[in-house]
């Protein structure tokens, strides 16, 4: 029961944080978006290390961040390693899949990454200055991408609560902006709620995302082209490509008429 309870309640945070990431990239449908390569590619390692699981009965032992065994490596490998069986690799790949679509889409594709990448370092890091340097001996802590991704998407929460949603999508009132900003702020306020209740690392990790997002929007919210990494760029017709090579014959070939001499033009 209490595993039962422990699973559905970080589901939940995680709706929280889907809800974000749609409010913040808006309602356009997924034909009329950018294809977010860079979370494409991200989500392709993490596929790529399931399948190296399956091929190398060896891969886990070598990549995993048990910490009986060394490795300068593991801290990354461990995170495209899963080892929650069937339901939870394919939640970790999804959920990973979505929130890194919707982190490209309004923070662009290396400050995803970047942010990513931090969601990996930095809890380790803030653990040890609070002098939590035990490392859990818990094997199910060894490997997922769960904690990254959760981290992630916190910083989508933040950006929600600086940045406000997508402009196109309807609702938006003062009304519809305290939503928001109850939406946003439920992500830490409900992680933290998760970690002291259930010492759930997700939450944690979640409030860590938030504080990491705030920082990240006041840094690059000059820079931040939204607009421009949601929309494909705009695809020319057949009929409008005919059209415009037709015009480009004419402008070189220009219609010959009777020929006029500036000469004899009277003045």
């Amino acid at each position: 029961m209490d595993a039962l309870v422990f699973n559905a309640t970080t589901a939940a945070l995680m709706v929280f944080m889907f809800k974000a990431g749609a409010a913040l990239t808006g309602p356009d449908p997924l034909r009329r978006r950018r294809i977010p390569w860079a979370a494409v590619a991200l989500t392709a390692v993490a596929v790529g290390a399931v399948v190296l699981q399956l091929c190398w009965s060896g891969a886990m032992a070598a990549l995993d961040a048990d910490p009986a065994r060394q490795g300068w490596w593991r801290t990354v490998t461990s995170v495209f390693m899963q080892n929650g069986g069937l339901g939870g690799g394919g939640w970790n790949l999804a959920t990973l899949a979505v929130m890194a679509a919707f982190a490209q889409w309004f923070w662009g594709g290396p400050a995803m990454l970047a942010l990513f990448l931090t969601g990996i370092l930095l809890p380790e890091r803030i653990d040890a200055l609070l002098g939590q340097t035990s490392r859990s001996t818990d094997p199910r802590n060894f490997a997922g991408s769960s904690g990254a991704t959760y981290f992630l998407g916190a910083t989508l929460a933040a950006a929600l609560l600086l940045h406000g949603r997508h402009h196109e999508d309807g609702g938006q009132g003062r009304s519809g902006q305290r939503q928001d900003q109850l939406l946003a702020l439920g992500v830490p306020a409900f992680g933290l709620i998760l970690w002291f209740a259930q010492a759930n690392g997700h939450g944690l990790v979640s409030a860590y995302g938030f504080a990491v997002g705030v920082l990240a929007w006041f840094a690059l919210r000059h820079r931040l082209q939204p607009e421009r990494s949601l929309r494909r760029p705009a695809t020319t017709t057949t009929a409008a490509a005919a059209a415009t090579a037709a015009a480009g014959q004419a402008t070189e070939h220009p219609p010959t008429g009777p020929a006029t001499n500036p000469a004899r033009q009277g003045g």
